[in-house]
């Protein structure tokens, strides 16, 4: 793939599980459940990213996010294709509406890393995702809906979307007089820094919208020098930056952990946001905490941090007005 510095180092990423073996120095023996696993949902994982994983060590917190394991192709009781009830909130292909004021839309399905507990691993893209006529069906319904203040891009992951196509989303949402809010769900910022530049800063603080960027990390070593820049470059054009984590067995589940990412996102200009419960996505059982194990560490985490950098624990019921609050 030729393009910017951000799109080649999309095109060295990791999508076939032997070669990420011989990058880590893995046990050849864990090779074949991975290359079953990953046929039910691809392993991709950016060099970056992995370059920050120990190598022989099969438990590192940022490989187990990745890796595909046995566990995944055992069905498992309350644990379903569609966890978090996105098929029945669809207004149209490519947005989702499930609480007041806001909607999301599908901007692309396209990820630059596979998270094993992704609770959209199944969801059909193909036809949950907007197409350019569909696009036109999206925007008339957004100017028609006056009760809508937010509109969220998410996917997939909508900064893989180039620079041109995410200017031509930003102002057509913009020319909707009754909207006041974009925000933008990305896991990019933390897996390919590459992807920040100062036209992406300036793109996103030129919008008359009000800009939010929601990133995804969940382990303190996720935030490498080259993340925390891209993160506090954001921050300082005026970009307001949140985190949300998911609480994952084998990944942070310590309060130590977790008040690290906090200090951490924090130094980067990041305001810790949410801490989401699993969703319980097929193939994802072997990351869920029981429920007291979850509220023992969060209680740890609330004795350790001051209020401001301790994330909300959440849980997200399908149907629900918003997301339900754990304790």
């Amino acid at each position: 793939m030729q393009g910017t510095p951000w799109q080649t180092a999309l095109a060295g990423a990791f999508t076939h599980p032997q070669a990420l073996f011989e990058f880590l120095q893995l046990d050849p023996a864990l090779l074949p459940a991975a290359l079953q696993a990953a046929t039910t949902f691809p392993l991709r994982v950016p060099l970056g990213y992995a370059a920050l994983m120990r190598k022989g060590d099969p438990a590192d917190p940022l490989l187990r996010q990745v890796l595909p394991l046995a566990q995944e192709l055992q069905d498992q009781a309350g644990f379903d294709t569609n966890p978090v009830g996105d098929l029945q909130a669809e207004a149209l292909p490519g947005l989702l509406q499930k609480y007041r004021g806001r909607a999301l839309l599908i901007a692309t399905g396209a990820c630059a890393i596979n998270c094993r507990y992704c609770f959209r691993r199944h969801y059909p893209y193909q036809q949950g995702s907007a197409t350019p006529r569909q696009q036109r069906q999206i925007l008339e319904h957004l100017r028609r809906d006056e009760s809508l203040s937010e509109v969220i891009l998410s996917g997939g992951d909508p900064l893989l979307l180039d620079d041109r196509r995410l200017a031509g989303w930003l102002d057509d949402l913009a020319a909707i007089p009754h909207l006041r809010r974009l925000r933008l769900h990305s896991r990019l910022p933390v897996v390919l820094p590459e992807r920040i530049s100062e036209s992406l800063a300036h793109l996103l603080t030129a919008s008359r919208l009000q800009t939010v960027m929601v990133i995804h990390a969940n382990h303190p070593r996720e935030i490498s020098a080259a993340v925390a820049d891209g993160l506090q470059q954001l921050s300082e054009q005026g970009i307001r930056l949140l985190n949300q984590s998911v609480l994952l067995r084998g990944v942070n589940d310590s309060a130590e952990t977790l008040a690290e990412l906090s200090e951490q996102l924090f130094d980067a200009g990041v305001m810790p946001y949410y801490l989401h419960l699993l969703d319980r996505v097929d193939g994802a059982a072997h990351f869920e905490l029981p429920a007291a194990k979850s509220q023992q560490i969060y209680q740890a985490l609330l004795a350790a941090l001051p209020g401001y950098l301790v994330p909300k624990l959440v849980r997200e019921e399908v149907g629900a007005p918003s997301k339900t609050p754990v304790i």
